[in-house]
């Protein structure tokens, strides 16, 4: 008898069929990019706007608007005073611009992601007002899992560098390193049923809410397939980001040959890289998320 097909046995076939249909790829690059171009532009200038209304009230010190990049340990403390005094001004404007980014990323994410599930596989319906439901609640889950990032992060911060004595770098770092695998990794094992409820709403022609509950009700053999291979995908972007910052870190030593315009023009390159990559496999794992489908729920569909 043949052994048991394991969740990622499959993506390389995945890969290829995906990467033969580069219009998937781009339509998911699309989308995102759409939000998060403006998302980007616009928070850049409300942080220049903050920056300069505390420049014209005199609350920032010369010190603070010249960081020094040559001294991690200086430039730290420079950071955490310049948060310390934009802190409460960063947090009026959040109260606002959050949300309505968060509004707008529903949006565009449940059109997004609904027109990408309808090119991948024809025979369903487009039913974006339904994907809005899902995405909202895949970026609720994510907003709960990166605050408790955040407050991990501020308590390893209070107890090893916020104390009376010399700061403990090392256990900091230790502790960073593990809260942020451990939320990196509670996050994978968490999503998959959000991250498959899109599927078989469609697929199965169910409302929202019937699809979150069903996900959850696949049982262990199809769950173990998509716990898997969210997984596997953490670590491709894992990897993603390593290599992407190997080839910007690649060119310094030839800094004074190739000037810093060179320099920047790699970094923005390599952060292209990574953000293109990082979306062809977003398509890749929806698609190994259908093919599983199939295999354990569904039967054929028209392809």
């Amino acid at each position: 008898m043949a052994a048991p097909l394991r969740g990622t046995q499959s993506l390389v076939g995945q890969m290829g069929w995906v990467f033969d249909r580069p219009s998937l790829t781009a339509l998911e690059v699309a989308w995102r990019w759409v939000f998060g171009i403006p998302f980007l532009t616009l928070s850049w200038m409300l942080t220049l706007s903050i920056l300069s209304n505390l420049s014209k009230m005199e609350m920032l010190s010369p010190d603070l608007t010249l960081i020094d990049t040559q001294n991690p340990w200086v430039a730290a403390q420079q950071l955490a005073r310049l948060g310390s005094i934009t802190q409460p001004h960063v947090i009026e404007t959040a109260l606002w611009f959050l949300p309505l980014a968060a509004l707008v990323w529903v949006i565009v994410s449940g059109v997004g992601r609904g027109l990408l599930l309808k090119h991948m596989v024809p025979s369903v319906h487009f039913r974006p007002a339904a994907m809005i439901v899902l995405q909202a609640a895949w970026l609720a889950l994510f907003a709960a899992t990166y605050w408790g990032w955040l407050r991990s992060m501020e308590w390893a911060a209070a107890t090893h560098i916020a104390i009376a004595g010399e700061p403990d770098l090392i256990g900091y770092s230790m502790w960073v390193i593990f809260l942020s695998l451990g939320f990196f990794t509670a996050w994978a094992l968490l999503s998959w049923p959000f991250a498959i409820a899109p599927v078989l709403m469609l697929l199965e022609d169910c409302g929202p809410t019937q699809a979150l509950a069903r996900s959850l009700q696949l049982g262990k053999p199809f769950a173990s397939k998509l716990v898997e291979i969210n997984l596997v995908m953490g670590i491709v972007k894992l990897a993603l980001f390593v290599v992407a910052m190997v080839l910007s870190a690649a060119p310094l030593p030839f800094s004074d040959q190739l000037g810093s315009d060179t320099l920047h023009w790699i970094t923005a390159a390599a952060a292209i890289f990574y953000l293109v990559a990082s979306d062809y496999f977003q398509v890749v794992r929806l698609k190994g998320f259908v093919e599983f489908w199939k295999m354990f729920r569904g039967g054929e569909l028209a392809s």
